[in-house]
């Protein structure tokens, strides 16, 4: 293993521990009368949603479509039920691509970073917004998610290039992106179909996205997770599900399964993202706003 990887790895370490810590001091605050054993199916949902996350189909719009049509989960709450949730799994994944699939370090650390402080950034604004304003940005982070999904369906999006990394004004430019795609991650739209575009576009391999956004997501969703559990903006019990059912989802995915035919899911998600979407923009709009 080189040496870069091998810090990276254990500055990965070092977020996870940092998050665990965060997370079970909260977890000890809570009131000792408030259930935090996740049900069977908010279990079941992590487990889902994850497996097919390490597949290449994305966790964030699938689970907000779940929460969103169970009633499992407030509007309000999602975005940092996502973020706190699905944390263990996106490590778990970040652990096995990022020693697997080939990527130049400096670029891989840069747009790690970039990705970080974009999250940061926006997890601090999102965990403080009322209710209409979550559902209004989630309802068009939805939209922008199915809209590139179909894309994906359809071949329109780059095929990319053979470049493992970037130098001058394309790294410039890959840092600025992944900075904004670190930011929308706190409104609920997963990084994996922007990131691979942006890979793309850029004139890097397809298969460095994987690397790339697991390793971004890794990193950036200890602190925007941090953030959310300090304010107390996601629901302890769905979160737990996710990560209890998505880690063991995530290594028998990586490591037994590996690969399915998964068109037809794509479009299953294509359907109930854009149909949560409406239904987020409908909740938004019926609502009058509060002053």
């Amino acid at each position: 293993m080189p040496q870069v990887l091998f810090w990276l790895l254990f500055a990965l370490a070092c977020f996870t521990v940092y998050f665990l810590y965060s997370w079970w001091g909260a977890l000890k605050q809570q009131p000792g009368s408030e259930s935090r054993i996740p049900s069977w199916l908010q279990s079941a949902i992590g487990f889902v949603t994850n497996f097919f996350d390490t597949l290449g189909i994305g966790s964030f719009a699938p689970t907000t479509t779940i929460f969103k049509l169970k009633r499992l989960v407030a509007d309000e709450k999602i975005p940092g039920t996502l973020n706190v949730g699905h944390t263990l799994p996106t490590i778990t994944q970040a652990f096995i691509y990022t020693t697997i699939i080939e990527v130049d370090p400096l670029t891989l650390i840069l747009m790690i970073v970039a990705a970080i402080c974009g999250a940061w950034l926006g997890a601090g604004v999102v965990a403080g917004w009322p209710r209409r304003n979550i559902q209004i940005g989630m309802g068009l982070a939805l939209l922008i998610a199915a809209t590139l999904m179909l894309a994906s369906q359809y071949k329109l999006l780059p095929v990319g290039g053979t470049a493992l990394g970037l130098r001058g004004v394309t790294l410039g430019l890959a840092l600025a992106g992944n900075f904004v795609l670190g930011a929308l991650m706190s409104l609920g739209i997963g990084l994996y179909a922007p990131c691979m575009i942006l890979v793309s576009l850029v004139g890097m391999s397809p298969a460095t996205s994987f690397p790339i956004m697991m390793g971004s997501c890794a990193f950036l969703m200890p602190i925007a997770g941090a953030r959310f559990i300090r304010k107390g903006s996601y629901n302890v019990r769905a979160a737990l599900g996710l990560a209890l059912g998505g880690v063991p989802a995530v290594l028998i995915a990586a490591f037994i399964v590996k690969s399915l035919p998964l068109e037809y899911v794509r479009w299953l998600v294509v359907i109930a993202v854009t149909y949560t979407a409406l239904t987020m923009l409908r909740s938004a709009f019926a609502t009058p706003e509060k002053s």
